[in-house]
């Protein structure tokens, strides 16, 4: 890799075989498409990235019960190192070159943003009839933790974050304050259920941290993600055949076949496993226990 780093990095998740064979090839766009930029990896094996020189990787076992939250040590992670972090899923692909001197401005910046407000009134107005009883109970759940939070759900200025694709710059440390705040939203919407509830953590988090959000188009970044690619083609807002390769790549990833005895071991580890975060969840709430359990 190049001594001389740039002051941004990208970093992601890669927790298991299908995550780690999309994180390589992600490490590939980089370096293709901006050489000397940094990958910060979180994965459970990190010996599988000694090949691609772009990316430093850090060992990583699950913590939340989701998955999603452990974004934030990603994020936590790269922005020790970094005076910019790129999150991006491990499955997006990069598609052109980036900018060598790529600047962001202090706080998150966000492909995709709105307002809680509106983003949980054009949620309930998407679902099925079937569903909007599950996403009132978890919008219940949100509004509690507002409260315990002291923040006003109502604030149009509290935002959610569309995860897939956002930048955190450094912001006189406040973007410390924001990862600690994301985990005790995390622990919050875990121990109640609601276990996707990472774009909601990410924005009232912010918001706790003072810790501004803003959207900006990303221009700079072309980058591939399957569903995204798909509404767009569905709009006529995009070419099929431009990215036929992405997807044929990704489905080769997400539909690989496994042996009978490895979708056994598979089943069984995630049994384990959720049983375990479960009650190291239940353990580490205990020492807050007015703030979870009342």
């Amino acid at each position: 890799m190049n001594q001389e780093k740039p002051d941004v990095c990208f970093c992601s998740l890669a927790l298991g075989k299908r995550y780690r064979s999309h994180a390589f090839l992600l490490a590939q766009d980089i370096e293709k498409h901006s050489p000397g930029t940094c990958l910060i990896v979180l994965t459970d094996q990190p010996q599988e990235f000694k090949k691609y020189p772009n990316v430093l990787a850090f060992k990583h076992e699950q913590q939340s019960i989701g998955c999603y939250h452990d974004k934030r040590f990603v994020i936590g992670k790269a922005i020790s190192l970094f005076n910019t972090c790129i999150f991006v899923d491990a499955d997006i692909r990069i598609l052109d070159k980036l900018q060598p001197d790529m600047k962001w401005l202090p706080g998150i910046t966000a492909r995709s943003c709105a307002s809680i407000v509106k983003h949980n009134q054009a949620y309930i107005n998407s679902v099925n009839d079937a569903y909007k009883p599950n996403r009132t109970k978890d919008l219940a759940i949100l509004s509690k933790l507002a409260q315990k939070l002291d923040l006003d759900l109502k604030d149009t200025n509290i935002q959610f974050v569309m995860e897939m694709l956002f930048v955190v710059t450094r912001q006189d440390g406040r973007e410390i304050e924001f990862i600690k705040h994301w985990e005790t939203i995390a622990l919050y919407c875990e121990l109640n259920g609601f276990y996707g509830a990472e774009g909601y953590a990410i924005g009232l988090a912010a918001a706790k941290a003072g810790l501004p959000v803003r959207w900006d188009a990303m221009d700079n970044i072309v980058y591939f993600k399957d569903w995204v690619e798909r509404q767009k083609i569905k709009k006529g807002q995009a070419n099929p055949d431009k990215t036929l390769i992405y997807f044929q790549q990704h489905e080769a990833i997400e539909y690989r076949q496994n042996s009978i005895f490895q979708k056994l071991v598979r089943k069984l580890d995630k049994f384990i496993g959720y049983y375990y975060r479960s009650l190291c969840l239940r353990l580490a709430t205990l020492s807050n226990f007015d703030f979870y359990y009342r």
